[in-house]
């Protein structure tokens, strides 16, 4: 059995990780506010955004917690499709989720749909990220562990999507991301201590790319626009702020008439 380290860069991984995920799920809840504020195309894009920031924030944070993931006695590698497939599925199925609440009128049932659906969704982009780790050796998992994980996944992905909809005030949303973003680091650090490793040395060269010269970059650029993304939206008016801002040019419109 190969020795699992999950922190092999020291606390560097798991506390930025943290941070992507808290980051993600804050843009994603305040993007979904405003959602829920507007109407038509604008309802859309806002839930598109929420759902892509979202959906990032836990890849991200996925994917820079496994920089500091190794085994003893063999090197690790990624397969570059299946790593950008659980990024598109991590995309897919937080849309399906936060478009659910956002658009159907039974919010109840909105709520436990769209938080299952998201919730499976987040634990397969989690376990299509882990099958694409190539390694010197048999990857076994403990189901007992799987299992808590998905369980936690779930509902992690409900609890964001009822603060979605019941959290306004910016002070409520930053207490509710840092436990979003704690409750996504727990469902991967499960995940990860359902894991083990039989290595079976051997001469083969590891197909697929290093952490450094795929990961790193991706999840670099990723959290860029998670960065970027959330600075247009503390920019951008609210829907109140558009309304006030008519209302006081109406007069002066009126007064120049």
């Amino acid at each position: 059995m190969g020795h699992l380290d999950h922190a092999a860069l020291g606390w560097l991984t798991p506390a930025l990780s943290y941070v992507m995920a808290c980051i993600g799920a804050a843009l994603g809840l305040r993007c979904t506010v405003r959602a829920l504020a507007a109407t038509g195309r604008s309802r859309r894009n806002w839930l598109v955004t929420a759902a892509s920031a979202i959906g990032t924030g836990i890849w991200t944070m996925h994917f820079v917690a496994m920089l500091g993931f190794s085994v003893s006695g063999t090197d690790i590698r990624y397969d570059v499709p299946l790593t950008i497939a659980s990024l598109l599925v991590a995309m897919a199925v937080v849309c399906a989720g936060v478009f659910a609440v956002g658009y159907s009128r039974d919010r109840t049932r909105a709520l436990f749909l769209g938080g299952l659906t998201t919730g499976l969704g987040v634990a397969s982009m989690h376990y299509l990220g882990m099958a694409a780790v190539r390694l010197h050796g048999q990857v076994d998992y403990d189901p007992v562990l799987v299992g808590l994980s998905v369980l936690i996944a779930v509902v992690a992905a409900t609890a964001a999507l009822w603060a979605a909809l019941n959290i306004k005030s910016p002070v409520a949303v930053t207490v509710a991301s840092l436990i979003m973003g704690a409750a996504v680091s727990s469902m991967h650090y499960t995940g990860m201590f359902a894991v083990s490793v039989r290595v079976a040395p051997g001469g083969d060269v590891l197909p697929g790319a290093t952490a450094m010269q795929f990961i790193f970059p991706l999840a670099v650029g990723l959290g860029s626009y998670l960065f970027l993304t959330s600075a247009f939206v503390a920019l951008s008016p609210t829907t109140g702020e558009r309304e006030a801002s008519a209302s006081a040019q109406r007069p002066v419109e009126s007064a120049a008439h």
